[in-house]
């Protein structure tokens, strides 16, 4: 199954508003499928959790504000946790839901090996090339 953009519905409930705007959801979206492209190409199934998350968090904090007061209340934000971007963890849970990574190995051991050995192999032992005494009659 391909991947299927969130709606700006989906956002809405994602982020828990009961009125969002469409414009505005729409276009954030489509800049989270973009930016989110560049790690991955195409999205995989299951991608909307990470473009949802990365338009929920710039739909939540345009400014990227990190502390604001407002009469006797205030709230600190962490630092840069406004605006379009993706963290760490959206970058490998998009390279996990495409299969790329974790560990991995290569084989560099051609189709058409032979396992036999290379050299030539002489079972009666080197007579004739040791001296006595090697351990050679």
């Amino acid at each position: 199954m391909a991947f299927t953009p969130p709606t700006v519905e989906e956002l809405g409930l994602f982020l828990d508003l009961d009125e969002i705007d469409g414009n505005r959801g729409d276009l954030l979206i489509s800049k989270a499928i973009a930016l989110c492209q560049t790690v991955i190409k195409p999205l995989p199934e299951g991608a909307d959790a990470v473009v949802l998350s990365v338009a929920g968090r710039a739909y939540v904090n345009p400014q990227q504000v990190s502390y604001e007061t407002i009469g006797p209340m205030s709230v600190q934000r962490p630092s840069g946790s406004g605006g379009l971007y993706l963290t760490k963890a959206d970058k490998s849970a998009l390279k996990s839901l495409a299969g790329r990574g974790g560990a991995f190995t290569v084989d560099p051991t051609p189709a058409t090996a032979d396992p036999s050995p290379t050299w030539p192999l002489d079972d009666a032992g080197f007579p004739d090339q040791f001296e006595p005494g090697w351990g050679y009659p």
